[in-house]
């Protein structure tokens, strides 16, 4: 390491490279950096919300190498190489995520704090295929928390989405 590389405190910045939102990021963070500090403080990607920073609310939640993760329980040298999908990532430019546009469709949400996370929960739920009934949604979205009480309106996106993928397969 480099002189360059040590922060006031003498401590020893790590050289990752993430594909961030499908563009390679060299980086140099600080071993005790969490992935959802980075991503907010080093990074500027405010969508992803720092709500409990313990792991039980949700909001931060962001999908790596696919699924789903609690930005504010990893560190970010953890994940040299990993591929890295935000709540800015899934949009392709102006043509917005299907869960996206399913969350504004259906109204689900209030405050909105919670909806960054809910929707790339929802993305990898789908994905993980897990969720074939309505009870196995709440059961796996049960870690993503709104204060707000959005759940039905949150329920009934994810389940268009689901419903518009089998109309696909046909």
């Amino acid at each position: 390491m480099s002189d360059s590389s040590a922060n006031a405190s003498g401590s020893a910045a790590y050289p990752i490279t993430l594909d961030l939102n499908g563009q390679t990021r060299r980086l140099e963070v600080l071993p005790w950096t969490t992935l959802l500090d980075l991503l907010r403080e080093q990074l500027g990607l405010s969508g992803t919300k720092k709500g409990c920073d313990h792991g039980q609310c949700g909001a931060c939640t962001v999908l790596l190498d696919g699924k789903r993760i609690n930005a504010c329980l990893t560190l970010a040298v953890m994940h040299d190489g990993a591929k890295l999908t935000t709540i800015e990532g899934l949009a392709e430019g102006d043509r917005l995520h299907p869960m996206q546009a399913a969350f504004i469709r259906h109204d689900a949400f209030q405050c909105g704090y919670c909806t960054p996370g809910q929707i790339c929960s929802a993305v990898a739920l789908i994905a993980e295929g897990h969720a074939l009934t309505t009870d196995d949604i709440r059961e796996q979205m049960s870690g993503n928390l709104c204060r707000c009480g959005a759940y039905p309106n949150i329920l009934a996106a994810i389940e268009k989405v689901l419903a518009d993928r089998g109309e696909e397969r046909r």
